[in-house]
C-alpha cells in the first residue's frame, strides 16, 4: 500500500509541476501583487470564517456522541478531541488517515471499532446530504443575476436536488430492507462479475449497519439539523474568506450562489487528498475556477484559493498539533493502526457477507 501511495505521489508531483511551468508560460503572474492582495485581505473577516470552521468541529463532536448514544452515552464535547485530532491527520497524512477518528473514539470510549465505523459511514453520508442540500437551494433561490452561467449551474440545483432526495429515499430502503436489496444487486450483478456482486452486497450491509445508529425519527431529526447547521457555517466560511480580498473587485462582489460552487469544487479536489502535494493541486483547482468563472486575477484567485485551504483545511492543524501532544498521539502511529483495524474488521465481515 505505502508502495502505492508514493508511486501515485510520485505521478501527481510530475504532473503538478509539468502543470505549473505550463501555466506560468501562459498565464502572466505578479508575485507582487500576490503578495498585495493577501497583505491587505479584511483579515477580521478571515478570523469570522475560521471561527465558523472551529464551530463545525463543535458540531461534529456533538453529532457523534449523539450518534454513538445507543451503544455508549458520552459527553457532548467529550470527542472534540477525537475530531480535531482525526482531521488534522487528514490534513497532513492523507485521506489514508480517514479512520483515525472512529479509531480514536472506539479506543477512548472503549467500544468496537465496528461500531465507531458505522457512525462514520452515517456522517459520511448526511455530509454529503446537507451539502447537496445547501448547494442546491442556494443555487435555486438565488437570482440569475448572482449566478455564474445560471442556465449551467441552475440545472446542477435541480440534478443536485434530485440526486438528494434520490439518495435519501434510497437509504430509508436500505435502513429496513438492507439485505433484500443485497440480495438482488448480487444476483443482478453476479451474470456480470461475481466479485463485484460481492462488493456491492457487502457495502449495502455495512450502509445498513451503520443506518442502524439511526433508530427513529427523533435520531433522523437531530442528524439532518445538526449536518445542515454545519454546513451553513462552512458556506458561511467560504463566503466570509472570498469577501475579504477587497482590492477584488470579483471577490469583493462574492454572492452565496457563486461561493457554494467553490465549497463544490474545493470539496471535490479533496476526495483524494494526498500529504502536501494535495494542498497545491487544491488551491490549482479551486484558483482555476476562480479565474475563469468570476473572472478574478490570477493573483487575487491564487491568493484567495490559498487563504481557502489555510482557513477550511489547514486551519485545525495548530489547535490539532497541540491536542496530539496533550493526549500523546502520534498522528502516523495511529493512522498505521487505524489502517489495520479497518482491514481487519473488512477480513472479519467479507466471510459473513458472502454466506
Amino acid at each position: 500500500m505505502k508502495k502505492k501511495q508514493l508511486i501515485l505521489s510520485g505521478i501527481v508531483a510530475i504532473v503538478l509541476i509539468a502543470l505549473i511551468l505550463w501555466v506560468r508560460q501562459r498565464v502572466p503572474f505578479d508575485f507582487g501583487v500576490f503578495r498585495t492582495q493577501i497583505s491587505q485581505a479584511d483579515w477580521s473577516r478571515i478570523a469570522e470564517a475560521l471561527a465558523c470552521i472551529y464551530a463545525g468541529y463543535i458540531i461534529r463532536s456533538v453529532r457523534w456522541a449523539l450518534l454513538m448514544r445507543h451503544n455508549r452515552k458520552v459527553g457532548l464535547l467529550s470527542l472534540l478531541g477525537t475530531q480535531v485530532i482525526g482531521f488534522t491527520s487528514i490534513a497532513l497524512i492523507g485521506r489514508v488517515a480517514d479512520l483515525v477518528r472512529p479509531y480514536l473514539v472506539a479506543k477512548k470510549t472503549q467500544t468496537a471499532i465496528s461500531a465507531q465505523v458505522a457512525v462514520y459511514i452515517v456522517e459520511r453520508l448526511s455530509d454529503a446530504g446537507a451539502m447537496a442540500l445547501i448547494f442546491s437551494a442556494i443555487i435555486l433561490l438565488s437570482p440569475p443575476s448572482a449566478l455564474v452561467h445560471p442556465e449551467i449551474v441552475r440545472k446542477a440545483g435541480y440534478w443536485g436536488l434530485a440526486a438528494t432526495m434520490a439518495g435519501a429515499l434510497f437509504l430509508v430502503a436500505i435502513r429496513f430492507a438492507g439485505g433484500v436489496l443485497a440480495s438482488i444487486f448480487e444476483r443482478a450483478l453476479g451474470v456480470v462479475s461475481q466479485k463485484l456482486a460481492r462488493g456491492i452486497g457487502d457495502k449495502i450491509r455495512t450502509f445498513q449497519t451503520g443506518l442502524d445508529t439511526i433508530r427513529s425519527f427523533a435520531d433522523f431529526a437531530m442528524l439532518t439539523s445538526l449536518s445542515i447547521v454545519m454546513w451553513l457555517l462552512i458556506a458561511g466560511a467560504y463566503l466570509l474568506t472570498t469577501l475579504a480580498f477587497v482590492n477584488s473587485p470579483q471577490l469583493a462582489a462574492m454572492t452565496p450562489g457563486k461561493s457554494v460552487l467553490l465549497m463544490a469544487v474545493s470539496g471535490g479536489a479533496s476526495v483524494v487528498q494526498l500529504p502536501i502535494i494535495g494542498w497545491f493541486t487544491q488551491i490549482g483547482i479551486v484558483a482555476a475556477t476562480i479565474h475563469t468563472t468570476i473572472g478574478a486575477s490570477a493573483e487575487a484567485s491564487t491568493a484567495c484559493a490559498a487563504t481557502l485551504l489555510l482557513v477550511t483545511f489547514l486551519g485545525i492543524v495548530p489547535l490539532g498539533l497541540i491536542w496530539a501532544q496533550l493526549e500523546k498521539v502520534n498522528l502516523r502511529s495511529v493512522t498505521e493502526e487505524s489502517g489495520h483495524a479497518g482491514e481487519e474488521l473488512k477480513a472479519q465481515e467479507t466471510p459473513d457477507a458472502a454466506q
